[in-house]
């Protein structure tokens, strides 16, 4: 398949499509990724949602630029996201009015209150997850919960690689619109 040819079949939303692109573009992001951050981890999660995001909103790619370049774009962008998510939960602040030396730093441990939300939505979550057909609840308990990389998933599962990113893919499309709608 060319690329303009799956670009097109992709606006009109083919599978096929879409894994050629995944499969074609995968290692340049994440590999784009993973320069910057260093984190195998992260930048794996990074790419997916650049995926995600990419694939969600293929329609508004303009053909007038090179798609590795549209896809790095979003990539870095949602990074960029991430930095600035992650600056904003840090907060600290100095106690200048007592001591120049002493700094204040923000319990961040959780509250009864904090805990009990969270096991509630957390029981929510299992309860939607639920709904899935059984082949992607495998796969995102696999991944999330048992929190076994892509390639342990793949030896387990007798799937290529792929196949258990672009499951996981549509697992959690399908998931975050059972959300949605509730």
């Amino acid at each position: 398949m060319e690329l303009n040819e799956a670009i097109t079949k992709a606006k009109k939303n083919d599978q096929t499509a879409f894994n050629f692109l995944l499969d074609t573009f995968w290692n340049t992001v994440y590999g784009f990724q993973l320069k910057r951050i260093e984190n195998e981890n992260d930048a794996e999660d990074i790419t997916i949602r650049t995926f995600s995001k990419a694939f969600d909103k293929i329609d508004t790619y303009n053909d007038n630029y090179k798609f590795q370049t549209w896809l790095i774009t979003i990539s870095k962008n949602i990074h960029i996201d991430l930095l600035r998510k992650q600056k904003s939960i840090i907060p600290t602040q100095s106690d200048v009015s007592k001591n120049k030396d002493f700094y204040s730093i923000a319990d961040e441990s959780p509250t009864p209150e904090d805990k009990l939300i969270t096991e509630q939505n957390l029981a929510k979550l299992l309860k939607d997850i639920k709904k899935l057909k059984p082949h992607y609840q495998e796969v995102i308990n696999l991944r999330y919960f048992q929190e076994l990389s892509y390639k342990e998933i793949s030896a387990q599962s007798g799937e290529t690689m792929t196949n258990v990113k672009v499951k996981l893919l549509r697992a959690k499309k399908l998931l975050a619109a059972i959300i949605k709608k509730e």
